[in-house]
């Protein structure tokens, strides 16, 4: 299956072009580092690019103070990784191992040269990629997580870090570990986040992880973007992509983590071209470091709760925490959520082995034991053959009489193939028991109740859209998808019933739901939007002029 970034340990070191380092210096400074002095702290913002003329920059242990890792960066080569792009935070301390000169450039005036510079920014951010994933397939962070095996709330922590790929390391509470015992003995043995050497996160939650990562993005009050995107999965984050390349203003706003549905799917393997498949979250994530290298923005985890048509044909949205944002077009691609099923305590033992994502963060949770998975869809499917590889048994829970109607014909019959399936057709969860934590599911099958010993529950039934905040301004159907085109008199298939704000993806009515056509929607609603937005600059600069 394909991921994204190379390995820095078989990818081939090439120096920077001559004309290329000539161009950095033009926007730089040179500096010096005695040996032993800092680069970047752990936690600093990455506010500058920083290329290597002389001397030798190391990785630093936050906890011992020493070499973090064996490898280094010498002359030629340059510090950062893809959160450069955002303006996010060093997650990782680097110092001057010996006596070091560096050029050092803006943050912003270094991606204006990668904008005008496309080969330069194409290896500027391979290697800025294959850093992450190494980052985080080793966990190399100053981010450490502890209890996530008792807490919801860290739970809620790593499910943000891992599914929007910020490297993190997690500890159970009751781990042998020696580093665990340490961190634990910091925080008299309960669930927390600690930052850096011995900060733990006040309150954890996914608000304060992003905001001491600056992910949550200090959007100023007055300010007015070309276009809104509100959703990050596969149609909001492909919009993101063409309205960057196509020049405008753009904001993604996400209130969970880059991918929506998608992104928790462990395996794709109808998506054209990745013959061997690729998650959900790999093929989202390479749309965001697209988008990101136009200069879009993303904000998350974030929540637009209200919007407001302003006299100048502009939407001012009311971000969570009362924050207004305004935008010239609003592009709905908030998706749908999986429905909850109606069944007593359900709420209580959310994230206490009740969970509507399978990624490699809840897997873990079922080695060796039996699951229950709800749904007869794709992603139900996906979820379900996903944790058969941990699982002792996965017990796909299907209200129908078969799958045919519901699932990709290649995934059912591997479900039915799988010797680690079982299959339960007319059958609904009736019970779920436990305390603390989820310990036992009651089924109602055609032959009566049966109680399955299991500590995860995966809902994935049906499909609610998220559109709550726009019942105000443009026009639902009966269920609460956003109306488009011919339905609402319009000529784009994707313009609502509200001039200026469309939509695209799950949450539009009539709407293909594959990851594919999300895509789709997403580019070619751009070039709609665009002609709207112009209209209104010119509208703006007549203003001005008069």
């Amino acid at each position: 299956m394909e991921t994204f970034g190379d390995d820095l340990e078989t990818m081939r070191r090439v120096p920077l072009a001559d004309e290329h380092v000539a161009a950095i210096c033009e926007i730089g400074r040179e500096c010096s580092y005695a040996a032993g002095e800092m680069v970047a702290e752990l936690g600093s913002p990455m506010d500058r690019f920083v290329y290597v003329i002389e001397g030798e920059i190391e990785v630093v242990d936050p906890y011992s103070g020493e070499r973090m890792l064996p490898s280094t960066l010498g002359p030629t080569q340059f510090m950062g990784e893809i959160a450069f792009l955002n303006g996010g935070t060093n997650m990782l301390g680097m110092r001057a191992a010996k006596p070091t000169r560096t050029i050092e450039a803006p943050r912003d005036a270094m991606l204006e040269l990668m904008a005008r510079v496309p080969e330069l920014s194409d290896h500027i951010i391979t290697v800025f990629s294959a850093r992450r994933r190494r980052q985080f397939e080793q966990s190399n962070s100053g981010i450490k997580l502890i209890g996530a095996d008792r807490d919801p709330r860290i739970q809620q922590c790593e499910r943000f870090l891992s599914r929007n790929r910020i490297p993190f390391q997690s500890y159970d509470l009751d781990s042998s570990d020696t580093e665990a015992s340490r961190l634990c003995s910091l925080v008299d043995h309960e669930p927390a986040v600690i930052l850096g050497k011995d900060r733990p996160l006040d309150d954890p939650s996914p608000r304060a992880l992003a905001q001491a990562l600056n992910l949550d993005l200090a959007i100023g009050e007055g300010e007015t973007v070309d276009l809104l995107i509100v959703g990050a999965g596969p149609s909001g984050v492909a919009a993101a992509v063409y309205a960057g390349a196509e020049g405008m203003s753009a904001l993604v706003v996400e209130d969970t983590a880059i991918g929506g549905q998608a992104g928790t799917s462990s395996r794709i393997e109808n998506y054209m071209g990745f013959p061997t498949g690729i998650s959900g979250s790999d093929l989202i994530y390479r749309g965001q470091i697209q988008a990101l290298k136009f200069g879009t923005r993303f904000a998350m985890p974030r929540r637009v709760e209200a919007l407001e048509e302003m006299p100048d044909g502009t939407f001012c949205a009311t971000l969570d925490h009362g924050e207004r944002l305004c935008a010239r077009a609003v592009l709905v691609a908030t998706g749908v959520q999986y429905r909850r099923l109606p069944i007593n305590r359900l709420e209580e033992l959310e994230g206490a082995g009740v969970f509507y994502a399978a990624t490699e963060m809840e897997a873990r949770f079922c080695r060796n034991t039996e699951v229950v998975v709800v749904g007869g869809g794709n992603s139900a499917g996906q979820a379900a053959m996903y944790l058969s590889r941990a699982a002792k048994c996965v017990h796909v829970v299907v209200r129908g009489t078969s799958l045919a109607a519901s699932m990709s014909d290649y995934l059912s019959r591997r479900l039915e193939a799988d010797t680690r399936v079982q299959l339960h057709y007319e059958t609904t969860v009736s019970q779920l028991h436990g305390a603390d934590h989820l310990d036992a599911i009651t089924l109602d099958t055609p032959d009566g109740q049966r109680r399955i010993e299991s500590r995860a529950l995966f809902i994935m039934i049906g499909a609610a859209p998220n559109t709550d905040w726009l019942a105000e301004h443009i026009d639902l159907d009966e269920r609460g998808f956003v109306l488009t085109g011919e339905k609402v008199g319009r000529d784009s298939p994707y313009e609502t019933s509200k001039p200026g704000i469309f939509a695209v993806g799950d949450v539009r009515a009539g709407s293909v739901k594959r990851v594919a056509s999300g895509v789709g929607e997403g580019s070619v609603v751009v070039s709609r939007i665009w002609a709207h937005v112009d209209q209104l600059r010119r509208a703006e600069a007549i203003g001005a002029a008069a």
